[in-house]
């Protein structure tokens, strides 16, 4: 708590010296309200009883701001209106996780300065770098993931940016009943630095990720890694109506800090993607490879937004001890406005998983998503289907999910 207020009061001082007369404008307050309502289904074969989740979810808080100074709180509850499934802390696993408890927090609690080429942020806040693979907010789940940092974002001369946070505490998705290996906050002396350059090719990123996961309880200190590379991401019109983006990335991992492990990973992604008058197809290939088969010693990502790969049956969030490859092929339809209907997305895309180590399959995953925007309401339909072979159990997922906010 003493950290936070020191980093809070520094940036106040410091920005407040930088606004010059900004005290002296006037206080804009802008409210901030969000609700979620979310059905879940999973059907796991190695689990008898199935799981059916209903989850209402609400943030609220409010914004002010006075030149380039801003103060932001949102507070947030999580409810199970049903709650036949296993939350992850509450009770035994007798249903299929569904990684959605009960909660009551404070989401957002921060203050920032900003201005032509500076934002600086301390306190509770979203952080989400480049795709979210490796640092991320994990907003499909109810409680989401923010962090207790300081973060400075400078762009000195165009196209170029540099991007370095501090963060001395992870607030997980387990919310206030967090314990053991998922605990409500994860603390650690943690440096998230991006350097970002626009060339011609794309935006080219340079990263360094220092995670230290210094909670003995999660994983004996195991998710604690360093993790160092680089990623392009580009975009190509071919008129109007055609458009092509590739993304490239490599990164290599090893153990940092208390982790007792001594491990080397690599990490590869490439990927491309056409839009041809708003049909897509994309595919791409990504390794998250393994050392010497070890738990834990394979390529680990415990501060990304893991739900947005390799499937949404959530096989992988913690990868293999022999590493793993994905192959994947998708397709789809969008459009900005059909009828009511505003903000159009049809998807579907099929996994193939791999070990990084031997020759073993581990099997394959479907995945559909519908959804679009009616008036102030986004409705989105998932479905999840995991055929197993050498790693889980087959696994069917169904998502009903309705969000609005001002």
């Amino acid at each position: 708590m003493k950290t936070i207020i020191k980093a809070a009061a520094v940036l106040a001082v410091g920005g407040i010296a930088c606004a010059g007369s900004a005290q002296a404008e006037e206080i804009i307050v802008t409210p901030i309200a969000e609700a979620r309502v979310r059905y879940e289904h999973a059907d796991q074969e190695d689990i008898a009883a199935k799981a059916d989740a209903l989850t209402v979810r609400v943030r609220a808080g409010a914004q002010a701001s006075s030149g380039a100074l801003s103060a932001t709180v949102v507070a947030q509850g999580n409810l199970a209106v049903v709650d036949d499934y296993f939350d992850g802390l509450n009770g035994a696993p007798t249903r299929p996780l569904v990684a959605d408890p009960q909660n009551v927090a404070i989401y957002i609690a921060q203050l920032q300065y900003k201005s032509k080429g500076t934002t600086l942020t301390a306190g509770r806040q979203k952080i989400a770098l480049d795709d979210e693979r490796f640092v991320g907010n994990v907003a499909f789940r109810d409680n989401a993931q923010t962090f207790d940092a300081v973060r400075a974002e400078v762009a000195p001369v165009k196209g170029l940016k540099l991007d370095v946070s501090y963060v001395w505490s992870v607030r997980t998705i387990w919310g206030v009943d967090g314990n053991a290996a998922r605990q409500q906050a994860v603390s650690g002396d943690n440096v998230l630095a991006n350097l970002s350059w626009a060339t011609p090719l794309g935006m080219l990123t340079g990263f360094a990720y220092l995670v230290d996961q210094d909670e003995a309880a999660v994983q004996a200190f195991r998710l604690s890694s360093q993790t160092y590379g680089a990623r392009l991401a580009g975009t190509h019109a071919f008129g109007k109506a055609v458009k092509l983006a590739w993304q490239a990335s490599h990164a290599r991992q090893s153990d940092w800090h208390r982790n007792p492990n001594n491990y080397s990973a690599e990490y590869w992604l490439a990927d491309v993607a056409l839009d041809v008058k708003g049909w897509k197809v994309n595919a791409g290939y990504e390794v998250l490879g393994a050392d010497e088969g070890t738990a834990l010693t394979s390529f680990q990502t415990p501060l990304g937004t893991n739900f947005k790969f390799q499937g949404w049956a959530d096989k992988f969030l913690t990868t293999p001890a022999n590493g793993v490859r994905d192959l994947y092929l998708g397709g789809g339809y969008g459009a900005k406005q059909i009828g009511a209907l505003s903000a159009v997305t049809l998807q579907a895309t099929w996994h193939r998983f791999d070990s990084d180590r031997f020759d073993q399959h581990y099997g394959n995953e479907i995945n559909l998503l519908a959804s679009a925007k009616l008036h102030s309401t986004v409705i989105a339909l998932r479905y999840a289907r995991y055929d197993a072979k050498a790693l889980g159990s087959d696994t069917d997922k169904v998502w009903v999910q309705f969000d609005w906010a001002i």
